[in-house]
């Protein structure tokens, strides 16, 4: 009998992680309308960048059921990806606002919205066959751009690499044999508040990735 083939994208009714399943359980009871599941990628199939930020909001994802969707990380990151030709039409914050995004896929290391924004190891890992699989499915990959070092973390574990070899640092780039690993911080608004990371930083990463894509 042939192993069962991990999903890129799981099931909303994903139950692998029982601390995350628990809190979107009590998510559904209190706001019934949101979203409340894992939440799927965004962007085309043919996509030669794929970011990886760390987990849905709260506000956000969490409620849009759209990556980066209605909180101030999503504002700041798809404002930059307008800038440098990653996306077409308007986004107004929701997932019916009829946005497209250009050669780019957004998806998370995990899927699932955590208690305080903060998953645990074990989720990290169950969590990381989707994103091993996500990978795979694009056959076009030429860049991952990890948002903060969570999702650094989980895309060397993904690629199976060693994190001694590749310590996340804000800028950085790693060089693996077919693709390259780009890293910035999360664009979060506890970040950007406390200038950690500035919207000119965050374009210096994106300037570095399309010279890249360019080149």
């Amino acid at each position: 009998m042939r192993p069962p083939v991990i999903p890129s994208e799981p099931d909303k009714s994903c139950r692998l992680c029982p601390r995350l399943a628990a809190f979107l359980d009590e998510q559904r009871e209190a706001h019934p309308d949101w979203y409340n599941g894992p939440v799927q990628s965004f962007g085309p199939a043919t996509a030669c960048v794929l970011i990886v930020g760390l987990a849905p909001g709260m506000q956000g994802a969490n409620k849009t059921g759209r990556p980066f969707t209605g909180d101030w990380a999503g504002d700041l990151l798809y404002g930059t990806l307008d800038t440098f030709g990653f996306s077409r039409g308007t986004f107004a914050a929701r997932p019916d606002d009829g946005l497209e995004l250009v050669d780019c896929m957004i998806t998370n290391a995990v899927r699932c919205l955590p208690p305080q924004n903060k998953p645990v190891g074990a989720e990290i890992r169950t969590c990381n066959q989707h994103l091993v699989q996500r990978i795979n499915e694009l056959p076009n990959l030429r860049a991952i751009l990890a948002l903060g070092r969570i999702a650094h973390d989980a895309t060397l574990m993904a690629l199976g690499e060693k994190r001694s070899a590749h310590p996340f640092t804000h800028a950085a780039q790693h060089t693996f044999a077919d693709l390259t690993l780009f890293d910035s911080y999360h664009c979060s608004r506890y970040n950007t508040n406390t200038r950690r990371l500035t919207p000119e930083m965050f374009e210096t990463v994106f300037a570095n990735m399309r010279s890249f894509l360019d080149s």
